[in-house]
Protein backbone atom coordinates (compact mmCIF):
# COMPACT_ATOMS: atom_id res chain seq x y z
CA UNK A 1 0.00 0.00 0.00
CA UNK A 2 1.49 3.52 -1.06
CA UNK A 3 2.47 5.84 1.47
CA UNK A 4 1.02 9.27 1.47
CA UNK A 5 4.10 10.98 0.57
CA UNK A 6 4.54 8.02 -2.08
CA UNK A 7 1.01 8.39 -3.21
CA UNK A 8 1.66 12.78 -3.28
CA UNK A 9 4.76 11.84 -5.68
CA UNK A 10 2.53 10.12 -7.59
CA UNK A 11 -0.24 12.15 -8.15
CA UNK A 12 2.07 14.78 -9.18
CA UNK A 13 3.81 12.91 -11.56
CA UNK A 14 0.22 11.44 -13.15
CA UNK A 15 -0.62 15.14 -13.12
CA UNK A 16 2.11 16.33 -14.96
CA UNK A 17 2.61 13.62 -17.50
CA UNK A 18 -1.37 14.57 -18.38
CA UNK A 19 -0.79 17.94 -18.89
CA UNK A 20 2.22 17.29 -21.52
CA UNK A 21 0.04 15.01 -23.20
CA UNK A 22 -2.84 17.25 -23.14
CA UNK A 23 -0.90 20.43 -24.64
CA UNK A 24 1.13 17.87 -27.20
CA UNK A 25 -2.26 16.70 -28.48
CA UNK A 26 -3.89 20.26 -28.86
CA UNK A 27 -0.83 21.13 -30.45
CA UNK A 28 -0.63 18.19 -33.05
CA UNK A 29 -4.34 19.11 -33.86
CA UNK A 30 -3.43 23.05 -34.36
CA UNK A 31 -0.82 21.98 -36.63
CA UNK A 32 -2.90 19.21 -38.63
CA UNK A 33 -5.65 21.42 -39.34
CA UNK A 34 -8.35 19.89 -36.53
CA UNK A 35 -9.07 23.86 -36.12
CA UNK A 36 -9.13 26.41 -38.55
CA UNK A 37 -7.70 30.11 -38.43
CA UNK A 38 -9.40 32.09 -35.89
CA UNK A 39 -11.58 29.56 -34.88
CA UNK A 40 -12.16 30.18 -31.20
CA UNK A 41 -11.28 27.19 -28.40
CA UNK A 42 -13.76 26.55 -25.80
CA UNK A 43 -12.76 25.28 -22.48
CA UNK A 44 -15.90 22.86 -22.02
CA UNK A 45 -15.62 21.27 -25.35
CA UNK A 46 -12.38 20.19 -25.19
CA UNK A 47 -12.76 19.07 -22.08
CA UNK A 48 -15.12 16.57 -23.81
CA UNK A 49 -13.31 15.85 -26.63
CA UNK A 50 -10.32 15.06 -25.28
CA UNK A 51 -11.25 13.49 -21.90
CA UNK A 52 -9.34 15.30 -19.26
CA UNK A 53 -9.96 17.83 -16.91
CA UNK A 54 -10.19 21.83 -17.14
CA UNK A 55 -7.16 22.26 -15.44
CA UNK A 56 -4.44 21.02 -17.75
CA UNK A 57 -6.58 22.26 -20.78
CA UNK A 58 -6.12 25.74 -19.59
CA UNK A 59 -2.44 24.74 -18.59
CA UNK A 60 -1.92 23.92 -22.24
CA UNK A 61 -3.87 27.00 -23.79
CA UNK A 62 -1.76 29.37 -22.27
CA UNK A 63 1.34 27.58 -22.98
CA UNK A 64 0.19 27.64 -26.30
CA UNK A 65 -0.79 31.15 -26.92
CA UNK A 66 2.67 32.13 -25.83
CA UNK A 67 4.09 29.56 -28.79
CA UNK A 68 2.49 31.77 -30.70
CA UNK A 69 -0.32 29.28 -32.70
CA UNK A 70 -2.82 30.62 -30.17
CA UNK A 71 -4.42 34.66 -29.70
CA UNK A 72 -6.29 36.00 -26.51
CA UNK A 73 -9.55 37.44 -27.11
CA UNK A 74 -10.27 40.39 -25.33
CA UNK A 75 -13.36 38.37 -23.23
CA UNK A 76 -10.49 35.92 -21.92
CA UNK A 77 -10.74 33.35 -24.61
CA UNK A 78 -8.48 31.63 -27.26
CA UNK A 79 -8.44 31.78 -31.27
CA UNK A 80 -6.40 29.88 -33.07
CA UNK A 81 -3.91 32.31 -34.93
CA UNK A 82 -3.90 32.95 -38.39
CA UNK A 83 -0.05 32.97 -39.67
CA UNK A 84 1.40 36.06 -42.56
CA UNK A 85 3.59 34.28 -45.25
CA UNK A 86 5.95 37.01 -43.90
CA UNK A 87 5.98 35.73 -40.33
CA UNK A 88 7.09 32.16 -41.64
CA UNK A 89 10.01 33.33 -43.29
CA UNK A 90 11.60 35.28 -41.19
CA UNK A 91 11.15 33.15 -38.61
CA UNK A 92 12.80 30.73 -40.91
CA UNK A 93 15.72 33.32 -41.45
CA UNK A 94 15.52 33.87 -37.57
CA UNK A 95 16.35 29.77 -37.18
CA UNK A 96 19.37 30.48 -39.38
CA UNK A 97 20.79 33.32 -37.12
CA UNK A 98 20.32 31.55 -34.37
CA UNK A 99 21.65 27.84 -35.65
CA UNK A 100 24.49 30.01 -36.95
CA UNK A 101 25.41 31.80 -33.44
CA UNK A 102 24.97 28.19 -32.40
CA UNK A 103 27.54 26.45 -34.38
CA UNK A 104 29.76 29.55 -33.92
CA UNK A 105 29.72 29.22 -30.20
CA UNK A 106 29.68 25.77 -29.79
CA UNK A 107 33.20 26.10 -32.27
CA UNK A 108 34.56 28.43 -29.42
CA UNK A 109 33.05 26.20 -25.99
CA UNK A 110 33.94 22.69 -26.71
CA UNK A 111 36.19 21.61 -24.26
CA UNK A 112 37.22 17.84 -25.65
CA UNK A 113 36.98 16.09 -29.15
CA UNK A 114 35.04 13.40 -27.14
CA UNK A 115 32.21 16.10 -26.77
CA UNK A 116 31.78 16.15 -30.48
CA UNK A 117 30.86 12.66 -30.72
CA UNK A 118 27.14 12.98 -30.30
CA UNK A 119 26.84 14.66 -33.30
CA UNK A 120 29.00 12.18 -35.46
CA UNK A 121 26.71 9.46 -33.99
CA UNK A 122 23.14 11.18 -35.19
CA UNK A 123 25.17 12.53 -38.52
CA UNK A 124 26.27 8.39 -39.03
CA UNK A 125 22.61 7.22 -37.91
CA UNK A 126 20.97 9.83 -40.50
CA UNK A 127 22.97 8.53 -43.48
CA UNK A 128 22.31 5.22 -42.78
CA UNK A 129 18.38 5.76 -42.72
CA UNK A 130 19.29 7.80 -46.06
CA UNK A 131 21.21 5.24 -47.75
CA UNK A 132 18.86 2.34 -46.60
CA UNK A 133 15.58 4.37 -47.31
CA UNK A 134 14.49 3.92 -43.43
CA UNK A 135 11.44 5.51 -42.64
CA UNK A 136 11.23 9.14 -42.74
CA UNK A 137 10.10 9.19 -38.86
CA UNK A 138 13.32 7.96 -38.04
CA UNK A 139 15.20 10.62 -39.57
CA UNK A 140 13.24 13.26 -38.46
CA UNK A 141 13.61 12.10 -34.39
CA UNK A 142 17.61 11.76 -35.74
CA UNK A 143 17.30 15.67 -36.83
CA UNK A 144 15.74 16.86 -34.46
CA UNK A 145 18.47 15.19 -31.94
CA UNK A 146 21.45 16.63 -34.10
CA UNK A 147 20.14 20.23 -33.58
CA UNK A 148 19.36 19.85 -30.45
CA UNK A 149 22.75 18.56 -29.42
CA UNK A 150 24.24 21.45 -31.65
CA UNK A 151 22.78 23.82 -29.53
CA UNK A 152 23.50 21.99 -25.99
CA UNK A 153 26.87 22.37 -27.23
CA UNK A 154 26.88 26.20 -27.61
CA UNK A 155 26.00 26.30 -23.82
CA UNK A 156 23.66 29.27 -23.91
CA UNK A 157 20.30 28.80 -22.21
CA UNK A 158 19.20 32.26 -24.08
CA UNK A 159 19.77 30.93 -26.99
CA UNK A 160 17.97 27.54 -26.40
CA UNK A 161 15.01 29.49 -25.48
CA UNK A 162 14.58 31.36 -28.17
CA UNK A 163 14.56 28.66 -30.60
CA UNK A 164 12.18 26.51 -28.81
CA UNK A 165 10.03 29.38 -29.86
CA UNK A 166 10.32 29.19 -32.98
CA UNK A 167 9.44 25.19 -33.05
CA UNK A 168 6.17 26.15 -32.25
CA UNK A 169 6.12 28.22 -35.83
CA UNK A 170 4.62 26.48 -38.97
CA UNK A 171 7.53 25.79 -41.70
CA UNK A 172 10.26 27.07 -38.96
CA UNK A 173 10.56 24.25 -36.78
CA UNK A 174 13.45 21.24 -37.80
CA UNK A 175 10.75 18.58 -38.42
CA UNK A 176 9.11 20.63 -41.24
CA UNK A 177 11.82 21.63 -42.74
CA UNK A 178 13.35 17.77 -42.97
CA UNK A 179 9.52 17.15 -44.28
CA UNK A 180 10.47 19.20 -47.30
CA UNK A 181 13.31 17.83 -47.54
CA UNK A 182 12.34 14.42 -47.76
CA UNK A 183 8.89 15.59 -49.90
CA UNK A 184 11.34 16.79 -52.38
CA UNK A 185 13.36 13.80 -52.60
CA UNK A 186 15.99 11.59 -51.29
CA UNK A 187 19.11 13.39 -52.81
CA UNK A 188 18.09 16.44 -51.11
CA UNK A 189 18.12 14.42 -48.16
CA UNK A 190 21.62 13.43 -48.87
CA UNK A 191 22.80 17.03 -49.67
CA UNK A 192 21.47 18.19 -45.97
CA UNK A 193 23.71 15.12 -44.60
CA UNK A 194 26.70 16.87 -46.66
CA UNK A 195 25.63 20.26 -44.92
CA UNK A 196 25.74 18.65 -41.94
CA UNK A 197 29.06 17.20 -41.80
CA UNK A 198 30.41 20.20 -42.82
CA UNK A 199 29.34 22.01 -39.85
CA UNK A 200 30.48 19.41 -37.94
CA UNK A 201 34.39 19.37 -39.70
CA UNK A 202 34.41 23.27 -39.17
CA UNK A 203 32.94 23.42 -35.21
CA UNK A 204 35.84 20.68 -34.75
CA UNK A 205 38.69 22.88 -36.51
CA UNK A 206 36.87 25.39 -33.78
CA UNK A 207 36.60 27.51 -37.08
CA UNK A 208 33.59 29.43 -35.71
CA UNK A 209 33.28 31.93 -38.13
CA UNK A 210 32.76 29.07 -40.75
CA UNK A 211 30.69 27.04 -38.60
CA UNK A 212 28.38 30.42 -38.47
CA UNK A 213 28.65 30.91 -41.61
CA UNK A 214 27.81 26.97 -43.05
CA UNK A 215 24.80 26.56 -40.92
CA UNK A 216 23.05 29.73 -42.01
CA UNK A 217 23.81 28.72 -45.38
CA UNK A 218 22.04 25.18 -44.25
CA UNK A 219 18.93 27.46 -42.97
CA UNK A 220 18.93 29.16 -46.80
CA UNK A 221 19.25 26.56 -48.58
CA UNK A 222 16.34 25.09 -46.52
CA UNK A 223 14.24 28.31 -46.75
CA UNK A 224 14.82 27.85 -50.75
CA UNK A 225 13.54 24.35 -50.47
CA UNK A 226 10.44 25.62 -48.44
CA UNK A 227 9.15 28.22 -51.20
CA UNK A 228 9.62 25.34 -53.90
CA UNK A 229 7.42 22.89 -51.59
CA UNK A 230 4.66 25.97 -50.24
CA UNK A 231 3.99 27.18 -54.29
CA UNK A 232 2.49 22.97 -54.70
CA UNK A 233 -0.70 22.78 -52.61
CA UNK A 234 0.39 18.38 -53.03
CA UNK A 235 3.72 19.06 -50.88
CA UNK A 236 2.49 21.94 -48.90
CA UNK A 237 -0.19 19.85 -47.31
CA UNK A 238 1.77 17.50 -46.49
CA UNK A 239 3.32 19.72 -43.89
CA UNK A 240 2.38 20.34 -40.31
CA UNK A 241 0.95 24.04 -39.78
CA UNK A 242 -0.04 24.43 -43.65
CA UNK A 243 -3.70 24.69 -42.86
CA UNK A 244 -2.92 27.77 -40.42
CA UNK A 245 -1.34 30.22 -43.65
CA UNK A 246 -4.73 31.36 -45.49
CA UNK A 247 -3.50 33.64 -48.14
CA UNK A 248 -1.87 31.64 -51.39
CA UNK A 249 1.75 31.60 -50.75
CA UNK A 250 4.35 32.66 -53.61
CA UNK A 251 7.73 32.00 -53.40
CA UNK A 252 9.84 35.55 -52.33
CA UNK A 253 10.14 37.90 -54.77
CA UNK A 254 7.25 36.79 -56.94
CA UNK A 255 4.50 39.38 -58.13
Amino acid sequence: MLKAVDRGKWSRAHYLSRGKQTLMTLREMILSGKFKPGERLSEPRLVVRLGVSRTPIRLALDRLAIEGLLDTTPAGGFIVHEFTVEEIWDAVDLRGVLEGTAARLSAERFVHTRDLMILHHYWEQMEQVVTTHQPLERYLQLNDAFHSALVDLAKSPSLQRALDRLQAIPFASRSALAVVRNALGRENMAMGQEEHLMIIEAIEHREGLRAESLAREHARISSRRLEVALVSKVIASRIPGAALIKQPVKARGAG
